[in-house]
């Protein structure tokens, strides 16, 4: 099956990746070269398996080390320099990125896809600034000049391209562009386990089967990968012919869908109740920052992640209940439930909460005198507190069992100091 790429539109997007984004503000905040330091950004230097959440492309360079690497593992050499993380300076220089990019495009035509990588669609820019690879070098200038943060970049007809082009070529090269034309010499000869969108696993059963490149992929009938991956299927051939027909949305215009957070433990958790606890835990502050912000949800979505040990990698399901909430007890219950139906004695490495399919709780109308009405006046006060006091003022008993991890979500941004 060939593709009639004439029919198919060229949005223009520019896809941003910030380098090793967490060491290169940690470089730049200290005074040092980002590109030539050695620098390793930690969660914690006094623990000696603290992960490595950052490393300087020097680093990776001479010594191998890489994200996800540990603490012990690093060379005790005096020409790397080890930090501990800032996750609340990283949130405020990735906004202030973003700030830069409306200078250029609209912020529906930005979607942030992570703290250090954005997508933007330069269609209707050229009257103002030039062609797509003249804004790019604008907006690589603006960041080297006003952040001296490096970045790379590709820029494609669509998201997928844009983002492969920056993956596969735009890291080495700074900037790069993939048109149609280039799937089958550039995208095709791609391995399975480098392209964007394809996971481990699929990899390894990719390659069980003899697919090794994205070009092998395209070979396969759509019907072959629809049957064995259903939605995913369908998706994973287009692209791997260079289609994307996934529109560009800004998030900024959007709800927020969910409210969510999520912890990976410092060791396995195999007593069951230990990881109840840190249920709770999570249910506690996602109740929080949904009465916080004004929401409530009615669907809960639990994920838990297996030790590497284990041969499954986990699940991550949902619930959905008929009626609106941002209390604890009914996020804690129902997360409970999906734990109890799914979970068979595995060790635990990772634990992720969220309340989703939100709306205004300043919209709901509650019965003032049900005991869920007593039970959000208490959930407020204790919000209260907590607000003005801190999060020892008040807490619930289950926060001092065995494996609790309360204190390491209240005193971190995204599982890292703040």
């Amino acid at each position: 099956m060939e593709i009639d790429y004439e029919e198919l539109p060229d949005n223009k997007i520019l896809c941003v990746d910030m380098r090793s984004f967490y060491a290169s503000v940690e470089a730049v905040e200290h005074g040092w070269d980002p590109l030539e330091v050695c620098l390793a950004v930690v969660g914690d230097k006094n623990r000696s398996g603290s992960v490595v959440l950052a490393a300087s492309p020097a680093l990776k360079e001479k010594y191998n080390i890489k994200t996800g690497s540990r603490l012990y593992e690093i060379p005790q050499k005096k020409e790397i320099k080890i930090v501990e993380a800032r996750m609340g300076l990283y949130l405020q220089r990735s906004l202030e990125i973003t700030l830069l990019f409306r200078d250029f495009v609209p912020l529906d035509a930005i979607h942030v896809y992570s703290i250090d990588e954005s997508w933007l669609k330069l269609a209707g820019t050229e009257r103002l600034y030039g062609d797509k690879m003249q804004v790019a070098r604008m907006i690589r200038e603006r960041i080297e000049k006003e952040f001296t943060l490096p970045c790379s970049m590709g820029i494609g007809p669509n998201m997928f391209l844009a983002k492969v082009a920056m993956d596969i070529e735009g890291k080495r090269k700074g900037l790069v562009e993939w048109s149609y034309a280039d799937v089958k010499e550039k995208l095709w000869p791609v391995p399975v386990e480098k392209c964007w969108g394809i996971g481990k696993r699929m990899s390894r059963w990719f390659k069980k089967m003899g697919v090794y490149t994205v070009g092998d992929i395209a070979r396969l009938p759509l019907e072959f990968l629809e049957d064995r991956f259903g939605i995913m299927g369908n998706q994973l051939y287009y692209h791997a012919w260079g289609v994307d027909l996934s529109k560009l949305e800004g998030h900024y215009n959007d709800p927020r869908k969910a409210i969510g957070r999520g912890i990976t433990l410092f060791k396995d958790y195999n007593n069951e109740e230990e990881i109840k606890t840190v249920i709770f835990d999570l249910a506690e502050e996602v109740g929080k920052r949904a009465r916080d912000s004004n929401l409530a949800g009615k669907t809960v979505i639990l994920g838990i992640g297996y030790s590497k040990r284990e041969k499954e990698p986990g699940f991550h399901l949902q619930r959905t209940v008929e009626a609106y909430t941002n209390l604890t007890s009914d996020i804690y219950r129902l997360a409970l439930e999906l734990f109890a139906e799914n979970y068979q004695g595995q060790a635990v490495r990772k634990i992720s909460l969220a309340l989703g399919n939100l709306t205004s709780s300043r919209d709901l109308q509650l019965n003032l005198f049900t005991d869920q009405s007593k039970e959000i006046k208490l959930a407020r006060i204790k919000d209260r507190l907590e607000n003005k006091y801190g999060y020892k003022a008040l807490f619930f008993g289950k926060s001092l069992r065995s494996g609790s991890v309360r204190e390491r979500i209240k005193t971190t941004i995204g599982g890292h100091g703040s």
